[in-house]
């Protein structure tokens, strides 16, 4: 794994609705390029780039048709070349995003798996004469039937997206053969979605769940993993990160110790669910705070006592936008984005950035399912129907879980398509767009924006970010996060309010070792009086770093 890996920032990328160089209705490899400049000012060390290879769209490119072609809406291999030697000569790696729990119906392979039972590709999919119950995690059954063969295929997400058998020796080496194209190609690392699924129970047994426990962190998965080690990242500086669905800490501890050689480290969702009633995502819900501190810290020091590593994050292209999540994204919009940026990059672990989390992007408030593009949004929307909402209550539950809301153009300035393009874009714009954009962001010193510049300038210089353990001093407060991090030469001080109403705060006796001196780093208001005690405002952060005398 890189040297840099401890101290780096990544920047998530959805080129979709990142910048459109040809003025189209989509983004493009090109409009990465062209923003380059402004990512190197930020300050990050890594472009994590989400598909942009051949596909159909059912699932805007993680279904994927040819793993080694760029789809054509999104430029060409020349341009991704080009992007990968601008991006150095800044400084910053791209990493490629790599979708191998399974593939779009469309792929050659499973094309040629339609052929017959004896296929040599017939193999490199799952197959059942008889469905067992599990469900997909888009909505109905885990199984399609075929017709021509008269078996049923596993999809664990769309129908059009069918699942692959990593049980199968040859399948695993076109996977890994695939990846080391790209590897040589001079990528800095890679993405790996839903890893943790590829390895099912070959019993394919049942109970009255959704079947995901047969499937997650399965019996092989590990093996999988360090094989993929051996073949393709050993001897190469790559950072690598898997997103775990519904993962457990002792899976993502193996999964992310250096020893071991799988992986650099693990999303995990847990912390993303605490607006879940009883688990359910599509209902509303306001999310549990105190459940949220106790699964982040639970996280922090587990990872720190197993030797494994978080990858940190609150938004990405599949969760709604964290300032209207868990901030205010009204009156309260710019303190309480750079409260949550704070709280969430004072942890140890490698802190993501989601295109447009920087400036603050809120939910764009969709009116109507005609707006939204997202095939989990849509298959949601009519189960909902059917479940007995009305087309209100229905649109409510989607505004506000919808994966959409993160995927909206990225907001570049005022202008009338909010410099995206020069075109209608493929998914609506905000309406803040006017106001909410990073030309306006630059041009303010206390902006989120020039906030999170400093916060990714710290991790760089101060190693307590890195290596220092982790103790949360309110475990049950209603609305404070206040959590040290200290390593043998310095310390950390992380206060974080979650809400409008003032609040007071006193430290308690021996947090600060006697004579220990502070230093305010960072506070998204002006600085207050200097001691232990604090009157915090609405949506208050600071960070302090406090070194012996």
């Amino acid at each position: 794994m890189p040297e840099n890996m401890k101290q780096a920032v990544v920047y998530q990328i959805y080129p979709k609705s990142f910048s459109s160089h040809r003025q189209q209705a989509t983004g493009d490899l090109l409009g990465v390029v062209d923003r380059l400049d402004y990512l190197a000012w930020l300050g990050v060390d890594y472009l994590w780039l989400t598909p942009f290879y051949c596909s159909p769209q059912k699932d805007n490119g993680y279904d994927v048709s040819d793993y080694y072609r760029i789809d054509p809406a999104y430029g060409s291999m020349a341009d991704f070349e080009l992007l990968l030697a601008e991006a150095r000569r800044r400084g910053i790696g791209i990493m490629l995003d790599i979708v191998v729990n399974h593939t779009s119906t469309e792929h050659a392979w499973f094309r040629q798996a339609l052929k017959g039972r004896d296929n040599f590709y017939r193999d490199f999919y799952i197959w059942r004469d008889q469905p067992n119950n599990w469900q997909s995690k888009f909505g109905g059954s885990a199984w399609a039937f075929e017709p021509e063969s008269g078996q049923y295929y596993l999809h664990l997400f769309d129908q059009t997206q069918a699942d692959l058998n990593w049980e199968n020796p040859q399948l695993r080496q076109a996977v890994f053969e695939m990846m080391r194209f790209w590897a040589d190609k001079g990528v800095a690392g890679f993405r790996l979605d839903v890893i943790n699924l590829i390895s099912k129970d070959p019993a394919f047994s049942e109970d009255d769940s959704d079947g995901r426990h047969f499937y997650t962190d399965g019996p092989r998965v590990h093996e999988y993993l360090q094989q993929m080690h051996r073949e393709v990242f050993a001897g190469r500086e790559l950072l690598t990160v898997g997103e775990m669905s519904s993962t457990s800490l002792a899976h993502c501890i193996d999964y992310s110790r250096p020893e071991r050689r799988e992986l650099s480290m693990t999303f995990n969702f847990h912390h993303l669910k605490v607006d879940y009633p009883q688990g359910k995502k599509w209902q509303l819900g306001r999310f549990d705070f105190v459940g949220l501190k106790r699964i982040m810290s639970d996280w922090q020091q587990g990872m720190h006592a197993g030797g494994g590593w978080n990858a940190l994050f609150w938004c990405n292209h599949d969760q709604p936008r964290v300032v209207s999540r868990f901030g205010d994204e009204g009156q309260y919009r710019q303190v309480s984005a750079k409260m949550l940026a704070t709280a969430l990059h004072g942890l140890q672990g490698t802190p993501y950035l989601y295109q447009g989390e920087e400036i603050a992007m809120a939910n764009p408030a969709f009116q109507h399912i005609e707006e939204l593009r997202d095939v989990e949004s849509l298959n949601a929307y009519q189960q909902l129907l059917a479940s007995g909402l009305d087309r209100t209550q229905a649109m409510a539950v989607i505004r506000q879980k919808s994966r959409d809301n993160s995927r909206t153009p990225m907001q570049w300035d005022s202008s009338r398509f909010a410099g995206f393009s020069q075109t209608q874009p493929w998914l609506r714009l905000a309406d803040d767009a006017g106001y909410i954009n990073v030309a306006s962001a630059l041009a303010d010193p206390d902006s989120v924006l020039h906030h999170y510049r400093r916060l990714i300038a710290l991790r760089k210089q101060y190693r307590v970010l890195a290596d220092g353990d982790y103790h949360c001093l309110t475990p049950e407060h209603p609305s404070l996060w206040v959590y040290t991090r200290r390593s043998a030469a310095e310390m950390l001080l992380v206060i974080s309010h979650f809400g409008a109403e003032a609040q007071s705060y006193r430290l308690p006796e021996g947090v600060i070792p006697e004579g220990w001196q502070a230093e305010l780093l960072l506070s998204n208001y002006p600085a207050p009086a200097v001691g232990w005690q604090w009157q915090l405002r609405p949506w208050h952060s600071l960070l302090y770093r406090l070194t012996p005398p």
